[in-house]
C-alpha cells in the first residue's frame, strides 16, 4: 500500500509549490500571498519505482481557536493523522519564526516521522541558511527549492528511506498464475450498497450494512473464493463531495479509499440506480482512470425502479460518464443477487485485459493497418509518420509508438488508435495509454542564436 506524506508549515512557505512538484501536476493553486490553500488536497507522487500519496495542507496555526484559521488547523491535523510521514516546510529566506517553534512542538507530540525541509534556498549557502533551524530539534534540516526543484528528489528519497518501505516487487505474474489472489476494490458514493454487495457475494454479514450514509469508515479486506479462484474484496468508505464531509473520522476514510483504489487490480464502481448520476460519481470514476485500474461499473438497486427510470439511468451514464466507454456496465441488485454472476465474469475479463501482454509485431501490424485505413492530419507541409509500436507497461496497458513529427498527432487521432488497439486485442474493461516517441535527426543541427 502506498505511503502517505503530508506537507505541513505556516502560510506562504511554498507547500503547494512543493506538492505540485512531487505530484508532477498543477492541481494546487499557487500565488504569492498567504492563506490560498484552505482544505486538504490529495495527489499521487512517484520517485524512481516508489509511489506515494501526497497531501497538501493550508497554512498551519495550531493555536487558532475560532474562524477560518481554526478550520484550516483542523484540516492540517487530520492530514497529519492520515500520514505515515510529515514534511515540515519552513522559509529559508525569512528565517526561523516563532510560529515554526509552535508547529515543531505539535509535530513532536504526534509521534510521526518528520523531515524538516528549508525552502527557497536557491542561490544561498546551505550551511548558513539552515543553521537557525537546528534549534527545532527535528533532525538535520534539508535545504531545497520547491520552485526550482533543487534538493527535492534527495529530500523525498531520504524521507521514504526513513519509512523503510521496500522497493515494490512486480506482482503481475503471481496474480496471473494464481499464487496471489486478485484484489477488487468496491467504491462509490455513500449508501449505494457496497457493503450489501460484499455480504451477498460471500453469503454472510461480514461487513456492516445499514441504511445510513457513512456506515463504513475504513477500507476492509475480505478474502473469498468463487469458482475455484481466490479474491480479496476491499469494501471502502463512500466518497462525498468535499463540502459534504463533516466528521473528522469520515475525512480519515478518504485516504484509505484512495489507497484501496491504487492497491487493487480491478475496481468496481458502484452507482445507485435510484439517484441521478452526480459530479461526484464522475470524480470518483476519473480517479480510477487516472490510477489506471481495470474497472467494471455496477448500477445497484436496479430492481427498485420502473422502465422509464431505467432508460433515464442508461442515458445519464452514457452522457455523464462517457469517458468510461471502455468499461462494461451491469445493472444489479446487491440485496437479491441479481446480475452479480455476469458482473464477475466481466471483472475477470477486465483483469486479464489490464494484464494483457501485447507482442511488438502484432502491435506494429495493428498500427500500420490503422494508418492505412485513416492517416493522421498533415502538420504544415508534412504528415506525422508512425513507424513501429511496442508495449511499455501493464495495468494499464501502455503502447509506445515511435516515428517522426509525432507531436502533431491530434487527440482525436490518438482516440482513434486507442479504439483500434482495444478492438484488435480485446481490451475491454481497462484504460489504455498511448505514448508517442519522436525520433531526433542527428544530422539536423540546432541554429545558434545570432549575436547582436
Amino acid at each position: 500500500m502506498k505511503p502517505v506524506i503530508a506537507i505541513v508549515g505556516r502560510p506562504n512557505v511554498g507547500k503547494s509549490t512543493l506538492f505540485n512538484r512531487l505530484t508532477k501536476s498543477r492541481d494546487a493553486l499557487v500565488a504569492d500571498f498567504p492563506g490560498l490553500t484552505r482544505d486538504r488536497h490529495y495527489g499521487n507522487g512517484r520517485v524512481g519505482e516508489r509511489e506515494f500519496i501526497c497531501i497538501d495542507t493550508g497554512g498551519f496555526e495550531p493555536v487558532a481557536k475560532t474562524g477560518i484559521l481554526a478550520e484550516m488547523a483542523k484540516q492540517t491535523k487530520q492530514a497529519v493523522a492520515e500520514s505515515d510521514l510529515i514534511i515540515f516546510l519552513v522559509d529559508g529566506r525569512l528565517g526561523l519564526a516563532p510560529q515554526d517553534r509552535v508547529i515543531a512542538e505539535f509535530l513532536r507530540k504526534t509521534g510521526r516521522p518528520v523531515t524538516l525541509a528549508v525552502n527557497k534556498t536557491e542561490g544561498m549557502p546551505h550551511s548558513v541558511v539552515t543553521a537557525d533551524f537546528h534549534e527545532l530539534a527535528l533532525g538535520e534540516p534539508e535545504a531545497i527549492s520547491s520552485a526550482h526543484g533543487d534538493g527535492v528528489r534527495s529530500l523525498l528519497e531520504e524521507a521514504l528511506d526513513r519509512l523503510q518501505i521496500p522497493d515494490p516487487v512486480p506482482e503481475e505474474e503471481s496474480v496471473l498464475d494464481g499464487t496471489r489472489p486478485m484484489k477488487i476494490a468496491v467504491v462509490g458514493r455513500p449508501n449505494v450498497g457496497k457493503s450489501t454487495f460484499i455480504n451477498t457475494l460471500i453469503g454472510e454479514e461480514r461487513v456492516i450494512a445499514f441504511d445510513l450514509p457513512g456506515t463504513t469508515r475504513d477500507a476492509i479486506e475480505v478474502p473469498f473464493e468463487r469458482n475455484g479462484k481466490s479474491y480479496i474484496l476491499i469494501d471502502t468508505a463512500g466518497l462525498r463531495r468535499r463540502g459534504k464531509v463533516f466528521e473528522a473520522i469520515e475525512k480519515f476514510s478518504v485516504v484509505k479509499t484512495l489507497q484501496a483504489i491504487n492497491d487493487a487490480n480491478v475496481v468496481i464502481l458502484m452507482l445507485d440506480a435510484q439517484q441521478d448520476i452526480s459530479e461526484q460519481d464522475a470524480h470518483i470514476a476519473g480517479y480510477i482512470v487516472e490510477a489506471g485500474r481495470a474497472m467494471v461499473v455496477a448500477v445497484n438497486k436496479w430492481d427498485g425502479i420502473d422502465t422509464y427510470v431505467k432508460e433515464r439511468a442508461r442515458v445519464e451514464i452514457s452522457q455523464k460518464l462517457r469517458f468510461l466507454d471502455f468499461a462494461n456496465v451491469h445493472p444489479i441488485s446487491a440485496k437479491k443477487g441479481f446480475g452479480i454472476k455476469d458482473l464477475f465474469k466481466d471483472v475477470d475479463k477486465a483483469f486479464l485485459a489490464g494484464m494483457a501482454k501485447l507482442s511488438t509485431p502484432k502491435l506494429t501490424r495493428a498500427m500500420i493497418d490503422a494508418v492505412a485505413h485513416q492517416q493522421p492530419k498533415r502538420v504544415g507541409r508534412g504528415r506525422p509518420k508512425l513507424r513501429y509500436a511496442h508495449q511499455g507497461g501493464m495495468n494499464p496497458p501502455i503502447v509506445i509508438i515511435h516515428g517522426s513529427a509525432l507531436n502533431g498527432i491530434t487527440d482525436s487521432y490518438k482516440r482513434y488508435l486507442e479504439g483500434r488497439f482495444r478492438e484488435i486485442f480485446d481490451l475491454r474493461g481497462t484504460p489504455l495509454r498511448i505514448e508517442f516517441r519522436t525520433a531526433v535527426n542527428p544530422y539536423v543541427k540546432e541554429e545558434k542564436p545570432r549575436r547582436k
